[in-house]
C-alpha cells in the first residue's frame, strides 16, 4: 500500500516537472502512448510475447545477447521491449530486434493490469535493478513466470535493511 501511494506521488512529481524537463517530458509523453503502441503492434490474437524490462540503456545492453538468442531459438514468439528511462528508449525505440517498444508504465495496480492485458507476455526479464513489486505480484498471480537478469545484490540495498523487510517478498 505505501509503495504504490508512493509511486502515485512520483507519477505525480514526474507529471508536475515535465514542461521544466525535458527528460521528463518524454518519460510522460512516452508512458501515454504505450497502451496505444501495444494495441496497435501487439493486437489479440497475436503470438505471446517474451517480455524484457529495461530502466535505461545500460540495463537493456545487459539484456541484449539473451533477448538476441531467444530471438534466434523462439522466432515464432515476439518480442516485448521496454524502458523506463528515456535515456534507454530515445536511443533503442527503432531497435530492429523486438517487434515492440515503448515503456513500461508506472508500476501502479491499474497500470499493471491494463499492461499485461495488452502485452500478454509468456515470460517477463526484468533487467538488473528492475524489482517493481505490483508487476511482480501481478506476473506470479498470472502464472507468467519472471526472470532477473544481471541482477547485482548488495546488504545495503533496501531488500536487507530493517525498514525494507516488507519490500524484500518481491525477491
Amino acid at each position: 500500500m505505501i509503495y504504490s501511494i508512493a509511486l502515485y506521488l512520483y507519477a505525480l512529481a514526474v507529471v508536475l516537472v515535465s514542461p521544466f524537463r525535458k527528460k521528463a517530458w518524454l518519460m510522460v509523453k512516452g508512458q501515454w502512448n504505450t497502451f496505444r503502441i501495444l494495441r496497435k503492434k501487439h493486437p489479440p490474437g497475436r503470438k505471446c510475447m517474451f517480455g524484457f524490462m529495461a530502466a535505461s540503456l545500460g540495463e537493456f545492453e545487459q539484456g541484449r545477447p539473451l533477448m538476441e538468442r531467444l530471438r534466434r531459438e523462439h522466432p515464432e514468439y515476439k518480442i516485448l521491449l521496454t524502458f523506463f528511462s528515456p535515456s534507454g528508449y530515445e536511443v533503442r525505440k527503432d531497435y530492429e530486434g523486438a517487434d515492440v517498444v515503448c515503456y513500461l508504465p508506472f508500476d501502479t495496480p491499474g497500470n499493471v493490469r491494463s499492461f499485461l492485458r495488452l502485452a500478454r507476455p509468456r515470460m517477463a526479464f526484468f533487467i538488473k535493478y528492475e524489482f517493481w513489486n505490483n508487476y511482480l505480484h501481478a506476473c506470479r498471480r498470472r502464472q507468467i513466470p519472471v526472470y532477473s537478469v544481471s541482477s547485482i545484490f548488495r546488504e545495503n540495498q533496501v531488500f536487507f535493511r530493517w525498514y525494507g523487510r516488507s519490500y524484500s517478498d518481491v525477491l
